[in-house]
C-alpha cells in the first residue's frame, strides 16, 4: 500500500473537522506537562470543542481550498488544532486562558467565522464572552426597564389608594 493511500483518510477527517467550523485555532503545545495537556484537553471538551494533534503535513492538504488556507503559513513545528462548530469563541478563549497559566502553549493563529487572525487578534477575540452569557446579558437588559416600570406602576396605586382612603375620612 502507498503512502498516499494511507495519509488520504486522516487528510480527509482533517477537512470533515474543518468543515462548517465556526472557528478553528492553531497552537503550538510544545513544553506542556502531561498534567497540563489532560486538563487543557478536558477543558476544550467540556465546551465541544475538538482538539487534535496531527501532522503539519496532512493540515496543510486538508485546508487547501477552504477558509483555513490561511493558517498554513503557521504550520511549523509542532501544531495542534482547536475546533468548534457551535460557539466561535470558544477555542480562543478557552486557550488564551489556559495560556496563562501555562506559558509554553502559544497560540499561533486562526480563522473564526471565515475571517483569519494572528495570535494578537485571537487574544482579542477570547475577551469575547460566549453565546451564553451575552444572552443572558441581553435578557438582564431587558427584564430591568420592565421591572421598574411595574415597580412605578405599584407607587402610583399605591399613592391613589392612599389618596383615596384620605378623601374617604
Amino acid at each position: 500500500m502507498a503512502k498516499v493511500e494511507l495519509k488520504q483518510p486522516i487528510v480527509a477527517a482533517i477537512a470533515e473537522d474543518i468543515k462548517d467550523a465556526q472557528s478553528v485555532v492553531l497552537v503550538d503545545y510544545r513544553g506542556l506537562t502531561v498534567a497540563q495537556d489532560t486538563e487543557l484537553r478536558k477543558q476544550l471538551r467540556e465546551a465541544g470543542v475538538v482538539y487534535k494533534v496531527c501532522k503539519n503535513t496532512m493540515m496543510k492538504r486538508a485546508f487547501e481550498g477552504t477558509e483555513c488556507e490561511s493558517l498554513s503559513e503557521y504550520l511549523e513545528g509542532p501544531s495542534a488544532l482547536a475546533i468548534s462548530k457551535e460557539d466561535a469563541t470558544a477555542p480562543a478563549r478557552i486557550l488564551c486562558n489556559f495560556a496563562k497559566t501555562a506559558d509554553k502553549l502559544e497560540l499561533k493563529g486562526g480563522v473564526v467565522e471565515g475571517a483569519a487572525y494572528d495570535a494578537a487578534g485571537l487574544t482579542e477575540i477570547s475577551k469575547i464572552p460566549s453565546r451564553e452569557v451575552l444572552l443572558s446579558r441581553l435578557l438582564g437588559s431587558m427584564q430591568s426597564p420592565i421591572t421598574n416600570f411595574a415597580r412605578v406602576i405599584k407607587q402610583i396605586a399605591e399613592k391613589d389608594g392612599q389618596e383615596a382612603e384620605a378623601a374617604a375620612e
